[in-house]
């Protein structure tokens, strides 16, 4: 039997754990579900995704520079001539290919800074690829929202139009799309792909709370329709950070800093500097697993990047959210801690404060919460990768699938 050949597509092994995290959980359930597939990927970071997760991988862009900005003659012609080279480039690897799922992620938002002819353009070229040569593509538990730029806009609607198959990972997204007319009848809504994967026990918190204190950051500048004022943004969201962090120590609480990309590590530096206290530790996390095992040692955590959520929220410690987009607070929504979200736009460290210590007073309570909410995530993705296989993989592999699992 000719194997399958699958590939994955995205801004992977880029140095954001989330993304990473997608990858591993759609890995793993083609690990265990289509054993026999064949699987390589198209991706940001293809020496990282190679070695770590033992596929080929091929560099997404031809243009080694194309998320840099081009000021010189020189980088622009390398970045207009780029782009027609990747046509090809994308349609070669496609047609390679019975099957390329694009895992997770916000492939269909713009919920931060964002060049229309960046990613948006290659997931439009893979989308169009795919239907010109016959190769399904999935969108796997995407994000989406509505999108103001005209031309960004245009290429995530046909992307998405061109797509053989699309779920979202909250409604949130699929009414985005909806929005901007895509017809999304036929599209279900599944919790993301990370919570999929397998997390650590939590530990037994402090009664009261007095441990550890997970704080995630972010190199967080505002939206895709923020540019003029980011660093107004970045300074508002540092300097109540820095305050809320000082005022963890100076109640005798242990800190610990983490990151969710590799950019955020300006922010930790920060902050290190201005809290200057042996209760404060930074982290150094290189996936999502490393990410839980530091949150499940945490009595609460406090988190802003959207997988670093996920992260606290999977290993059934209570969250409060820093929150920078509409998904932030639908993730909070569906695992049952709705009123302990915070605008990451407006940090104000004491109304936080009093956010956080009316969160802790609940610990009990929203640990019991979490791990009923977590058990139906499970489910729920259990039954998104059952409606994967249906919808992308040949009846020949169904077959192969099941006697794998059968087999004594």
């Amino acid at each position: 039997m000719t194997p399958v050949r699958v590939g994955v597509f995205g801004l992977l092994g880029s140095g954001n754990l989330g993304n990473d995290g997608s990858l591993e959980a759609v890995l793993g359930y083609l690990r265990a579900e289509h054993p026999g597939a064949v699987v390589d990927a198209l991706c940001g970071g293809p020496e990282i995704v190679a070695t770590r997760y033992n596929i080929p991988a091929t560099r997404l862009h031809w243009y080694r520079g194309e998320y840099r900005s081009a000021s010189r003659a020189g980088a622009m012609a390398g970045k207009g001539l780029g782009k027609l080279v990747d046509v090809l480039r994308t349609a070669a690897w496609v047609r390679r290919h019975d099957v390329v799922i694009v895992p997770g992620m916000g492939v269909l938002e713009a919920t931060l800074p964002l060049r229309p002819w960046g990613f948006p353009y290659a997931l439009f070229l893979l989308c169009a690829s795919g239907r010109l040569l016959g190769t399904r593509v999935a969108l796997v538990s995407v994000g989406a929202d509505t999108i103001a730029n005209r031309s960004t806009r245009a290429l995530v609607r046909w992307s998405a139009r061109l797509a053989a198959y699309r779920s979202y990972r909250d409604d949130l997204s699929r009414d985005a799309m909806r929005a901007m007319g895509v017809d999304t009848a036929r599209d279900e809504v599944y919790p993301d792909l990370a919570f999929s994967l397998p997390a650590p026990p939590a530990s037994v918190p402090s009664d009261p709370p007095s441990g550890p204190v997970c704080v995630g950051v972010m190199a967080f500048h505002g939206g895709d329709g923020d540019r003029a004022r980011a660093e107004e943004i970045h300074r508002r969201y540092l300097d109540g950070t820095i305050r809320f962090v000082r005022a963890l120590v100076e109640d005798g609480r242990p800190v610990r800093l983490l990151m969710g990309d590799e950019c955020d590590a300006p922010v930790v530096a920060a902050i290190l500097d201005a809290v200057e206290s042996p209760l404060v530790t930074a982290a150094e996390a290189v996936s999502l697993a490393d990410l839980m095992k530091e949150m499940a040692a945490a009595d609460t955590v406090v988190a802003t990047r959207y997988h670093n959520l996920i992260c606290a929220l999977k290993v059934g410690v209570p969250t409060l959210a820093l929150s920078y987009a509409a998904k932030s607070d639908a993730l909070m929504e569906r695992m049952g801690l709705a009123a302990y979200s915070h605008p990451a736009r407006d940090v104000d460290a004491d109304r936080l404060l009093h956010q956080f210590r009316a969160l802790e007073q609940r610990t009990a309570e929203l640990r019991r919460t979490l791990t009923d909410r977590n058990l139906l995530a499970v489910r729920q993705l259990d039954d998104q990768f059952a409606a994967l296989t249906t919808a992308l993989f040949p009846a020949a592999d169904h077959t192969h699938a099941h006697a794998m699992r059968e087999a004594p």
